[in-house]
């Protein structure tokens, strides 16, 4: 696929049950993975919930792994969000892979102004590393009947993102930078 090539990407949850769709460009590849651009404005959907991007993004889907991981310009809560989920795979221009409920987030340092208090009332602090939605993905597993090769790979998964995002390994070490200048100047050309 060319950089520039409109995709769309569709999640899903476990039992082809719909989830976050939106389109965006693909970007190019490195050693690790495929890299997409959402710009600012982007219109995300899924059943009972839609927003558009406040910020440009990048996501990396991993060449091997389990997770998708997005890394926002500043100006919102959260600079990283990596969902725990299938391998993504594509079929064309279409991305695919099914969320498995966890997610790991780095809190933005700074957070805006705006959300410092909102952080704060939250209990989460600017720059913090932490997992979320852990108690849907217990409840998950028992409700739609998650595969035990499923949980032990979502669970693996987030085991090894914590210890790298807090370690500031790479591609967690800037790496995306390059991918949202890249982002910048395909969307003002």
């Amino acid at each position: 696929m060319d950089p520039g090539t409109a995709i769309r990407c569709e999640t899903s949850k476990w039992g082809d049950r719909p989830h976050w769709q939106f389109d965006g460009f693909f970007l190019g590849s490195d050693e690790h993975g495929d890299w997409i651009g959402v710009p600012q404005g982007t219109h995300h959907h899924r059943p009972g919930l839609e927003f558009h991007s406040d910020v440009d993004a990048v996501t990396l889907v991993p060449s091997e792994g389990w997770y998708a991981a997005t890394f926002h310009q500043p100006g919102i809560w959260c600079d990283l969000y990596i969902d725990v989920a299938t391998p993504g795979r594509w079929d064309g221009t279409v991305l695919r892979m099914v969320d498995l409920d966890l997610d790991v987030i780095r809190m933005s340092d700074p957070l805006p102004a705006s959300l410092h208090d909102e952080a704060l009332v939250a209990g989460r602090a600017a720059g913090e590393v932490f997992v979320d939605d852990e108690d849907e993905f217990a409840e998950h597993q028992v409700l739609y009947g998650y595969p035990a090769d499923v949980v032990s790979g979502a669970l693996a998964s987030c085991d090894a993102l914590v210890p790298r995002v807090n370690a500031g390994q790479p591609p967690y070490d800037g790496t995306h930078r390059r991918w949202l200048a890249e982002l910048t100047r395909l969307t003002s050309a």
